[in-house]
């Protein structure tokens, strides 16, 4: 047999053989594919297994917690860390003050602060206010800080009588830092005064903004903040017995006796000229109101200024009241608007800037006189006035 025909009967042999048994190679290959198809059959089986376990944690976990006795504390130890302010809101009771502080994360629940208020003997009363409290305090340290006065955070503003609505604006500006509020809002919201109860004459807030000490709370808006000065100077006014139909005009007049009177004790003086003077037709001539409708803050006024009489706050050139305020009257020129002294007054001028000592005339050769007492005083003393 050639070796041609040997190698055609090996091939012939080998094409007629079996495919691969079960022992073949076949099958070899197949063993590692069923065992990474198990593989992935038990990992599918645990993640199901795990996402439904922590469903079931996530909804239950309370529950689950108390049946195994992991019970967790809810409340933490300690002072606390880091700081926040947190404001408690006028009319809110100690639960609303306990749900606060937890949204707050200054306590780690609502029940932990507000079983220990029921505790409390006598039972606590929270003022409204900011205080600075800190992050993740138990119980009992937040409630000793809010009962700390040293906690309340505030800032200070005094608002002298006679300051214009301008001049507040300017003071509470200064303040933005820490009130975060700026002019400009302030100057925004005092625009739109008549959001404020005002009297519908008004022609602006001028006059009824309340010279006083106030406390103003982180978060008050400008609105707020000057609305809170409106209100106070309603309630004195209310305390005066002032009617509310006459609240224009008496703070008209208080706001120009504020401005004008020198010292309080001249302020019934002063506000019985200005009734006399409108019982007898006489204008006022008022050069402070002159000098506010002009946008001047000097004391002095040009016969220019003083003939303008589209000036509506010009007493010189228009009868009668000015159209309001030039001023935040406080309860001194208030309450002499309301009790004026009794006289026949009809002019005043101050003859003595140091001092303040004004004169009071019943006649126009009694006022010259007393100009004649100011010029000199002048004289001696240059600019002293300004």
């Amino acid at each position: 047999m050639t070796r041609r025909e040997l190698r055609e009967r090996q091939g012939s042999a080998s094409s007629s053989r079996p495919p691969s048994g079960p022992n073949g190679p076949r099958n070899r290959r197949d063993k590692p594919r069923r065992r990474l198809t198990w593989l992935w059959v038990l990992l599918t089986i645990f993640v199901l297994f795990a996402g439904g376990a922590s469903a079931v944690w996530f909804n239950y976990q309370p529950q689950i917690r108390q049946v195994l006795g992991w019970v967790e504390p809810n409340d933490y130890t300690g002072t606390g860390t880091g700081k926040i302010v947190v404001t408690i809101k006028d009319g809110e009771i100690g639960s609303d003050v306990a749900t606060t502080l937890a949204k707050a994360g200054v306590t780690k629940t609502s029940a932990a602060f507000y079983s220990l208020l029921l505790k409390q003997t006598p039972q606590v009363n929270f003022h409204p206010g900011s205080y600075q409290l800190k992050k993740q305090m138990s119980a009992k340290s937040a409630l000793a800080a809010l009962e700390d006065p040293k906690s309340k955070v505030s800032t200070q503003v005094v608002l002298q009588e006679g300051i214009t609505v301008k001049g507040v604006i300017q003071k509470l500006g200064a303040l933005s830092q820490s009130t975060g509020v700026t002019a400009a809002q302030l100057t925004a919201a005092a625009a739109d005064y008549k959001s404020f109860g005002l009297p519908p004459e008004a022609p602006s807030l001028e006059g009824y903004l309340f010279p006083a000490t106030y406390s103003i709370d982180p978060g008050q808006t400008a609105h707020q903040i000057l609305q809170t000065f409106v209100t106070e100077m309603f309630k004195h006014l209310d305390a005066d017995g002032v009617p509310v139909a006459d609240r224009h005009k008496d703070l008209t007049l208080a706001a120009l006796t504020q401005k004008e009177g020198g010292s309080t004790k001249d302020f019934y003086k002063v506000a019985r000229v200005w009734d006399n003077r409108l019982a007898q037709g006489m204008n006022l001539q008022s050069d402070a109101t002159v000098a506010y409708g002009d946008g001047s803050s000097s004391i002095s006024t040009t016969a220019a200024q003083r003939a303008d009489k589209s000036n509506p706050y010009n007493t010189y050139a228009n009868p009668g009241l000015p159209i309001g305020p030039i001023s935040n009257p406080g309860d001194a020129a208030i309450d002499a608007t309301l009790h004026p002294a009794a006289g026949s007054w009809l002019f005043f001028v101050v003859v003595n800037c140091s001092t303040g000592e004004t004169a009071f005339s019943d006649t126009f050769a009694q006022q010259q006189a007393a100009n004649a007492q100011l010029g000199a005083w002048l004289k001696a003393n240059p600019g002293g006035c300004n």
